[in-house]
C-alpha cells in the first residue's frame, strides 16, 4: 500500500523521532511511504479558536495537498480528528469542497487506529524494561477509539503496562486552550501527573504529541525523571 505520512506540525518542530518511527512501522509491515513537502498545519488551532473562515481555508489547502493521496496516515489523534470528524462541518453540504473533506475523511486513519484496526497488528517485535503508563489523548474519543494502544503495549516484550487513575481525563493542553487559559491548563497538568506518580510509572505513553509535550514540561519543571514517549517510538525500541 502507498501511504501519504501526515507528520503534523508538533510532529515535525517538536516530536521529529515519533514521525520518523511511524515510518519506520510503516515499512516494517511493507507499505511505501511518501512525505508530501507541500503539507502544512491541519487548521486544527484555529478551528478551536471559532476562527472558522481561517480554518476552512487552511481545510481547503490541505485537500489540494493531498488530493491524490491514496491512503493518509497520521501520528496525532487531534490532526486525524480534525480530518475525519471536523473537516466536513466546515463546508457546504453538497459542495465540492464538502465531497472532498468526505473523501480525504475516509481515506485518513490516525495511526493506532490503522495498526490494530485496519492492519490487524500488534506485534513489532519491540521490547522495553521497565513500567508503561497510558495516557488516552482526548481525540481518540472522538475517533470511537478505545483501548488500541494497550493492546500495542501489552505486546512489547519486558513492557509492563500499569493502571493510571483518570486515564482519559485531559491534560490541559487542548491546543490553543492551554495558551487562552494557563491556569486551568496548569491545573490539569498538575494532577495528571499526580495521577501518573501513584504508578511509579518510568513511562508515559499517548498518541498525541501535544500531550506529550504539556505533560512532558510539566515533568521537567517539577524535576521528575518519568520519561514521556510516542506510541511509535516504543513500538521500535529493540
Amino acid at each position: 500500500m502507498k501511504i501519504s505520512l501526515m507528520a503534523t506540525c508538533l510532529g515535525d518542530v517538536i516530536r521529529p523521532e515519533a514521525v520518523k518511527s511511524t515510518v519506520l512501522l510503516l515499512r516494517q509491515l511493507g507499505h511505501q511511504v511518501e512525505f508530501l513537502d507541500a503539507q502544512t498545519c491541519c487548521g486544527q488551532p484555529l478551528s478551536n479558536s471559532g476562527l472558522r473562515d481561517e480554518a476552512r481555508k487552511q481545510a481547503e489547502y490541505t485537500l489540494s495537498v493531498f488530493a491524490d493521496a491514496e491512503t493518509i496516515v497520521c501520528p496525532s489523534g487531534s490532526c486525524a480528528a480534525m480530518i475525519k470528524v471536523e473537516y466536513p462541518h466546515l463546508f457546504e453540504p453538497g459542495s465540492s469542497q464538502h465531497l472532498a473533506a468526505q473523501q480525504m475523511a475516509d481515506r485518513t486513519f490516525e495511526l493506532t487506529d490503522f495498526l490494530v484496526n485496519h492492519q490487524k497488528q500488534t506485534e513489532f517485535g519491540a521490547a522495553f524494561s521497565g513500567k508503561v503508563a497510558v495516557h488516552y489523548a482526548c481525540h481518540l474519543r472522538m475517533l470511537g477509539l478505545t483501548d488500541e494502544v494497550e493492546q500495542l503495549v501489552s505486546k512489547v516484550k519486558g513492557a509492563e503496562l500499569v493502571e493510571i487513575a483518570r486515564q482519559d481525563q485531559c491534560c490541559g493542553f487542548g491546543g490553543s486552550f492551554s495558551v487562552r487559559y494557563p491556569e486551568i491548563s496548569t491545573a490539569m497538568v498538575d494532577d495528571k501527573v499526580n495521577c501518573l506518580l501513584q504508578t511509579d510509572a518510568d513511562v508515559i505513553v499517548s498518541t498525541d504529541t501535544g500531550c506529550l509535550m504539556n505533560i512532558g514540561g510539566r515533568l521537567h519543571r517539577k524535576e521528575l525523571l518519568t520519561r514521556t514517549m510516542h506510541i511509535a517510538e516504543l513500538l521500535t525500541m529493540k
